[in-house]
Order: C-alpha cells, then structure tokens, then sequence
C-alpha cells in the first residue's frame, strides 16, 4: 500500500493515545502510512457524574463528526463507549483482538471485594460497576470518579478512596498491571457490553480505508462483541444503563456463550439470562438473552435507573 497517509482521530487521553498508537503501528507494519489527529470530546472537557452529563457518544460524536467532515480517516474507539445504533454514513469496519474484558479493584491496602472493610469508600463512575458492588456489598459506600487512569489512581492513592474499580484492559495497555490487586469473579462483577475491545470506524464508502483496517480484524473478538451489542440494543439500554454481558467463545465445540445482567441501582434488584449458539447466530444470541431479560422486567429497570441518575 501506498499514497496519502490515512489519518486516525483519537481522543487525547493517555489510554486513548495507546489505542491509536498501536493501530498506527499496526497498519504502518501492513505498509500503510498513518498520522493521528487529536479530537477533543464532550466526555473529556465536562465534569461531574457521566449519567448526569446525559446522553450516548460522549467520547464518540466529535470523533464521527470528523469522520464525516473528512478530517480524519479512521476513528478508534474503545468499543464500550461506541453506541449500538449505527450513525449513517459510517461503518464498525474492523474489531482487533480483545484485551482481557474484566474489571479489577484496586485498593491501597490490597483488598479483595470480599475482604474490604466495612464502609469503605469505592470510586468508580459507572452505575453498572456501583450496582453490581452494592449487590454483593450493600455496606460499601460508593461514590462517584471522574478522570482518566492516572487520575484516579492518584486520587485514590492520596486517600479520596480506600480502593476504585477499574477495566482491567486499561491498565494492561498503560502497563500498570502491577496495580492490579483483584480481578473480580464475573460472577460479581459483568462487563460492560464491549469493554476490552476496539472498534475501528470509518466512512461507510471510503474502500482504501476499510481495506486498510480489515488486517486488524479478528472475527471471534467480533462475534462476541457483536452478541453484546445486539443485546444492549435490544434493550435499548444505551452505554450508561446498568446493564452488564459478557460473550465468549467456546473454541472446542466452537459455541459462543453470552451472559447478560440487568440490575438496580442500589444493586437489590438483579436479573440475568444466558444463551449459546455458533458463533456466526452472533445477532441471534444476543437477541435471545434480551428477550428473556426483558420477560423479566429488564425494561422497567433500566427506565427507573435512566430517570433517577442511575441511583435509584
């Protein structure tokens, strides 16, 4: 490959720098030259809680935008921030291999959920995180972080908070796995639909650029991904609802398993489904594990959790 390098639009944190970085260096092995283009975001120059801020695509529309005004070629996400509804004119073109999806507790005193004392301040900024922790931990008070990785980790590490629950993907990128303390059981603790992964955006009919990304993808880290996706939209859940899944491929029998939870913010009221399938039912899957939450009231949840902030 060859010709004008394509540019790729990245927020400008430091996990998202890692992101763009090592997609740079990727396609630029593969013979394709890249530049990055730093784009700033909503979700980056706001403060104060992120279900209050308000809407989908907070560290995505400004990044799409320059996709669509033709200032930058390629958009890398961290796929768990990218909505579900497709914004016309783009295309997810490729899924690269997913990091580790769990989430991890890290505390100054190298505490497990379980061992944590009672009362002890947690941050995290997501209501599915603080819902699920309240499920097992009622006692826990928890209390809302904004910033980036480094950020947190210094507010915790002053004594703003006894532990804060973070993706564990994001520390192995920034290699800060040293920091790890506990990765939580997903029997505690469900992801977000897609966290771990990276989506790579680009103009629905931009071929040079969606041929260029196509050595990225990894078909398995998609259907997973894409099982997820299919149950938020189902749920109409959006990135902020409590809302956790969890798809993983079965290589033996190649079967593609998918949990899913909704759950109330004060963490008392959790429901859960499941379905497997092969991997190219993705869609299907995902479909399957909505309808049975959504039987069992997944709706109402997510409604009441939308109008109280998350907290309710």
């Amino acid at each position: 490959m060859n010709g004008e390098p394509l540019r790729i639009g990245t927020r400008s944190s430091p996990l998202a720098l890692w992101q763009a970085t090592w997609v740079a260096q990727e396609l630029r092995q593969s013979g394709q030259p890249v530049e990055i283009v730093h784009v700033s975001t909503t979700g980056d120059v706001t403060t104060g809680p992120l279900g209050e801020i308000g809407g989908q695509g907070l560290f995505t529309k400004e990044i799409q935008a320059a996709l669509l005004d033709n200032r930058v070629d390629i958009a890398v996400h961290s796929l768990k921030d990218l909505p579900t509804e497709q914004t016309p004119g783009l295309a997810l073109a490729a899924v690269p291999v997913r990091e580790a999806c769990g989430d991890v507790l890290v505390s100054r005193g190298g505490f497990h959920v379980d061992t944590l004392p009672h009362g002890a301040i947690i941050g995290t900024g997501s209501v599915r995180r603080r819902a699920q922790l309240l499920h097992v931990r009622s006692d826990l008070d928890i209390r809302d972080i904004r910033g980036n990785v480094e950020t947190r980790l210094r507010k915790m590490d002053e004594g703003e908070y006894d532990a804060i629950v973070l993706a564990e993907a994001g520390l192995r990128r920034l290699e800060m796995a040293e920091r790890i303390v506990h990765v939580m059981d997903k029997r505690i603790m469900l992801p977000a639909v897609g966290q771990g992964a990276l989506g790579i955006e680009v103009r629905e009919k931009d071929h040079r650029a969606r041929q260029a990304v196509s050595v990225l993808h990894h078909p398995d880290s998609y259907h997973c991904v894409q099982a997820e996706r299919r149950l938020l939209a189902e749920l109409r859940g959006g990135c902020l609802a409590p809302v956790g899944a969890w798809g993983r491929i079965e290589v033996e029998r190649n079967l593609l398993h998918l949990d899913g939870i909704v759950i109330s913010g004060d963490g008392v009221q959790k429901i859960s489904a499941y379905a497997c399938g092969p991997p190219e039912k993705a869609e299907e899957i995902g479909r399957q594990v909505a309808s049975q939450l959504i039987i069992q009231g997944a709706q109402r949840i997510i409604s009441y959790a939308r109008n109280t902030g998350g907290r309710g």
